[in-house]
């Protein structure tokens, strides 16, 4: 299976979730909200999770041409259409509030972990891979590339998951923190599957 039709796939989850916004943020005890600050945690986490899942798209697409395994393809388009179209999500709630797509405050601050990341190389929130370790996946082709993209994939989860445990402790919109609880479910099952994925491979997580 090639998954030739990922980018058209990936077109309509982006249109879907377009038409999604409007209703998931009216629906049910969201009609009449308030937007929430441009610091708030709302913001925040919309803002460093949209970022943070454009990484993980682009890893996806990256590992999508260096390899014919069928499991990893799978799992790489499971990962690029379902957080592009959270993605969307997010940035479409900020236009909706009409909050700023980019802040002045470091990464995670609303979090209180500003700065846990040093930035350099491209890394710009824990779990987040670097300029370098993109280049090697970009670099690496068939077994090579499945692992390290395996092991990428796993480290970013891991931050993935404790920034959405974060929106889940601290952001006040419902439909928010309900995405990030399902964020946090959805990523911890497939870090299960890297690591059985990783051990076929005669690997492990590196964290």
């Amino acid at each position: 299976m090639k998954f030739a039709g990922w980018i058209t796939g990936a077109a309509a989850t982006a249109l879907v979730a377009a038409g999604a916004i409007t209703y998931a943020v009216a629906d049910g005890d969201e009609s009449g909200m308030k937007a929430p600050a441009a610091d708030s945690a709302d913001a925040g986490f919309a803002r460093d999770m949209a970022v943070h899942h454009q990484q993980a798209v682009e890893m996806s697409y990256i590992v999508r041409d260096r390899t014919e395994d069928d499991e990893v393809r799978r799992l790489a388009y499971d990962i690029a259409q379902t957080q592009a179209n959270q993605r969307g999500m997010m940035l479409g709630w900020l236009d909706l509030w009409e909050l700023p797509k980019v802040s002045a405050d470091e990464p995670m601050a609303w979090m209180d972990m500003g700065g846990m990341a040093s930035g350099e190389d491209g890394s710009l929130m824990p779990g987040m891979a670097t300029n370098t370790e993109l280049d090697s996946l970009r670099e690496a082709n068939g077994k090579a590339a499945e692992v390290r993209y395996l092991q990428l994939m796993y480290a970013h989860h891991t931050g993935g998951v404790h920034m959405a445990e974060g929106c889940v402790d601290k952001c006040e919109v419902g439909v928010e923190r309900r995405l990030a609880q399902g964020m946090v479910q959805a990523q911890e099952s497939e870090m299960k599957l890297i690591t059985d994925l990783l051990k076929e491979r005669g690997a492990k997580p590196l964290n």
